[in-house]
C-alpha cells in the first residue's frame, strides 16, 4: 500500500500543464531573464569598449548562451523542475515516472527551448503542446519530462466527497473492523485529491484501493458500480458509525447514566434476545453475493437512559436505481 500514498505516486498523478498556466510561467521567465540579460550586457559593453568587433561578437555569444539558456538550465536543476514562473503558477517539471529532474532533462529542455522558443518566438512550442495529449512541448518529448500542477485551492480537497445517494446505507453490513489505518489513510487521501489526477491514473488508483478494501472486507465491490463511488460509501459509512458511537457516548454522559458503553455501530442490530437473536445471519444479497455477517457492537453494555436502539439497516447490496 506504501506506493499508493507516497510522493511520487501523488506527483505522477497531478494534472498536466496545460497550454495557458505554461504559457503564463514562460512569461514570467522570459521577463526575468530578458531583464537580466540586458543589464549584463549594458555592463559587458562598458567594460568591454575597448575591444575589437571579433572580441565583442565573441563576448555577445557568450552573455547569451550563459544568461539565455545556461542560466535556466542551472535553475532548473538546482530546484529539481521550479523556476521562477513555474513557482508562482504552481507548476513543476518531473520526469516522465513521476522523479525530480537531473541536471541531463534540463539540459535537454534548455538546448531544445533555445530552437522552439526563443528562435521561433514560442510558435513550435505552442503548436507542441497544444497538440500533445498532457501538453508537452518538443524539449519534454525529447528530455523525457513533464510539467504538472503542483498547486491547486486548497478548497477542492478540503473534505472527503459524499457518495452517490444511491449508495448512501447500502455498505451497513460490511464488516469494517479488520481494515488497517492505513488503507483508510491511502483512500480518504485519494478521494480528497481525485479530481487532481489524471483520468487515468485515477481510476488505476481506485480499482487498487477497492480491491485491497474488498479482501479486508471480505466483500467484493458490486458489479457495475465505480470504484471511486464504491471507495467514496464505504468511508461515509464509516464516518457515519463514528458519529453514531460518539453521539451515543455523549449522551450517556449527560445522562449521568455512568454506564461505559458506547451505543452500537450504526447498522447493526439491537441486543440480543430482543427478537432478533445474538446469531450473525448469512444470506444472499441482490447482487447474488453473499452477504457479510452483521457488525459486533463496539463496547459491551445497553443504551442509556431513555434512548432506543438504532434500528437494523439494510445488509448486502443493493443496485442503482
Amino acid at each position: 500500500m506504501s506506493e499508493l500514498v507516497t510522493g511520487d505516486a501523488v506527483v505522477l498523478g497531478l494534472r498536466p500543464a496545460k497550454l495557458p498556466s505554461r504559457a503564463l510561467a514562460l512569461s514570467i521567465d522570459l521577463v526575468v531573464v530578458g531583464t537580466a540579460f540586458v543589464l549584463v550586457s549594458v555592463g559587458l559593453a562598458v567594460a568591454t569598449s575597448g575591444l575589437d568587433a571579433a572580441a565583442f561578437a565573441a563576448v555577445s555569444v557568450a552573455t547569451f548562451l550563459l544568461v539565455l539558456v545556461g542560466a535556466p538550465i542551472a535553475v532548473e536543476t538546482l530546484s529539481h523542475g521550479r523556476s521562477l514562473g513555474k513557482l508562482a503558477c504552481g507548476l513543476r517539471v518531473v520526469r516522465d515516472d513521476g522523479g525530480p529532474i537531473r541536471f541531463r532533462h534540463a539540459l535537454v529542455r534548455g538546448a531544445m527551448g533555445v530552437v522552439e522558443i526563443l528562435m521561433t518566438l514560442g510558435v513550435v512550442a505552442s503548436i507542441a503542446s497544444l497538440v500533445s495529449a498532457r501538453g508537452r512541448r518538443l524539449g519534454d518529448v525529447f528530455a523525457g519530462t513533464l510539467v504538472v500542477r503542483e498547486r491547486l485551492p486548497a478548497g477542492r480537497s478540503a473534505s472527503v466527497p459524499p457518495p452517490p445517494p444511491w449508495l448512501v446505507g447500502r455498505f451497513a453490513g460490511l464488516d469494517l473492523s479488520a481494515v488497517p489505518d492505513e488503507l483508510w489513510l491511502a483512500v480518504r487521501q485519494y478521494l480528497t485529491r481525485m479530481h487532481q489526477l489524471d483520468a487515468d491514473v485515477g481510476r488505476a488508483m481506485a480499482g487498487r484501493l477497492a480491491g485491497e478494501l474488498a479482501r479486508w472486507t471480505g466483500v467484493p465491490a458490486p458489479v457495475g458500480v465505480p470504484a471511486a463511488a464504491y471507495l467514496a460509501a464505504v468511508v461515509n459509512e464509516r464516518q457515519a458509525r463514528d458519529a453514531h458511537r460518539m453521539f451515543a457516548a455523549s449522551r450517556s454522559s449527560s445522562d449521568g447514566s455512568g454506564g461505559t458503553g458506547t451505543g452500537w455501530p450504526m447498522g447493526s442490530p439491537g441486543p440480543a434476545g430482543g427478537g432478533s437473536g445474538s446469531g450473525a445471519s448469512v444470506g444472499k444479497g441482490p447482487w447474488g453475493s453473499e452477504a457479510v455477517p452483521d457488525a459486533p457492537a463496539a463496547a459491551p453494555g445497553v443504551p442509556a437512559a431513555g434512548e432506543d436502539p438504532a434500528p437494523p439497516a439494510a445488509t448486502g447490496f443493493a443496485p442503482p436505481a
